[in-house]
């Protein structure tokens, strides 16, 4: 089955800095069925106060929330001399979780395989995504009384040169990530809850190359 047609009937909420690339997104989304158009809200997650508002024109439209994809982040150089962390995955998961409950809807966040295996010169990153991974953990835990799931993904490097580093021999694509977040968010995924799940051709298995 194809992403959308797991998702079939959902209204998305696309967020981001840049207005040009969300609308980009939005037309991909509708694929022109202007009837079912997302909805684009330019914020900076670093900003508590677009963070707040992300939440509040979705309630304000829609009157519920179903799924929250907690997907923002950059991959950023950094050691132990000089290593910054945000924490928007926390501010906008606090907000969304009355509105998850009300619903009985779910989470996935977004980590990577970094979250599951540590890589030199890249600290920040290495310790964000695993916060993610242990994030998603206690928040499914908390929430699972709830009905409301929470898992996470941990997509690899989708570069070409992962034939040589990746266990399937080749890079991954977008798609295939796009279909395990769609899968996670879905129903085929009611029994799942507090999972991390790699989509790294095989990566987080192996030993260092």
């Amino acid at each position: 089955m194809s992403v959308s047609g797991k998702l079939a009937g959902k209204i998305a909420i696309i967020t981001g800095r840049n207005i040009e690339n969300l609308q980009t997104v939005a037309e991909k989304c509708s694929a022109g069925d202007t009837t079912n158009k997302p909805l684009t809200i330019q914020a900076d997650l670093n900003n508590e106060a677009d963070t707040k508002r992300i939440i509040d024109e979705t309630i304000k439209k829609y009157g519920q929330l179903d799924i929250l994809v907690n997907n923002a982040g950059i991959l950023e150089m950094g050691s132990i001399q000089n290593t910054s962390l945000d924490q928007s995955i926390y501010h906008l998961t606090m907000l969304a979780t009355p509105h998850l409950i009300e619903s009985q809807g779910n989470i996935v966040n977004i980590s990577s395989v970094n979250g599951i295996r540590a890589f030199p010169g890249v600290l920040a990153y290495n310790l964000s995504k695993a916060a993610v991974d242990q994030f998603t953990r206690c928040v499914a835990l908390e929430l699972a009384d709830k009905k409301v799931r929470v898992n996470s993904v941990n997509p690899g490097v989708f570069l070409e040169r992962t034939k040589q580093t990746h266990a399937l021999g080749r890079p991954g694509e977008p798609e295939e990530v796009a279909a395990t977040i769609a899968f996670l968010a879905s129903d085929d995924a009611s029994f799942i809850t507090g999972a991390s799940v790699p989509v790294d051709g095989g990566r987080h298995a192996m030993c260092p190359r």
